[in-house]
């Protein structure tokens, strides 16, 4: 970008933007100013769904103890079941969350899980249990995690996916 731009010094924002895209962590996570866009986040949440305060309020506690360090290394920042009707902020919420933690509200993970009807798609999903073929290659879910481990895992219309998807779902989230 320097020389493209014919610049002769680097700044600061040049090397963030560098190690980001190299390393694949979000710019807000390598500068300094997250912490006022934490302390902010409920407001600039709301601007964008309206109505949902109480789900925004539980995603900004959640995101803010998971970046004081309160929270497991290693774990997600959160796990949180959203159900309401169509058009209710859901899927925008999830757009809005990838947005502010990864400056990209693209920053989605989606499975719409009406393709996960029947009871064998699970292991789709989540991959051969151990000592079946296919162990190794992991399913769908962990696949996609591994690609791109800073997103939001956004599983749309999960009240139409077979019950087996839940059963397993309730046992991640349980760890």
């Amino acid at each position: 970008k320097v020389a493209q731009e014919k610049r002769s010094h680097i700044t600061e924002w040049d090397l963030t933007v560098l190690i980001s895209q190299k390393t694949n962590i979000p710019i807000g996570k390598l500068k300094e100013e997250e912490k006022q866009r934490l302390s902010d986040m409920d407001a600039i949440l709301s601007e964008r769904v309206v109505g949902q305060d109480h789900a925004i309020a539980i995603i900004s506690e959640a995101v803010l103890e998971n970046r004081s360090g309160l929270s497991k290394a290693g774990q997600p920042i959160g796990s949180f079941f959203f159900l309401g009707p169509t058009g209710t902020g859901k899927t925008e919420l999830a757009k809005s969350l990838a947005e502010f933690l990864f400056q990209d509200e693209n920053a989605i993970i989606r499975f719409d899980m009406s393709e996960f009807k029947e009871e064998h798609s699970a292991a789709l999903l989540y991959g051969a249990p151990p000592g079946y073929v296919g162990y190794e290659e992991g399913g769908l879910l962990v696949n996609k995690i591994r690609q791109k481990p800073y997103s939001i895992v956004l599983f749309d219309e999960i009240e139409k996916a077979h019950t087996s998807v839940f059963d397993v779902f309730l046992q991640i989230m349980d760890e």
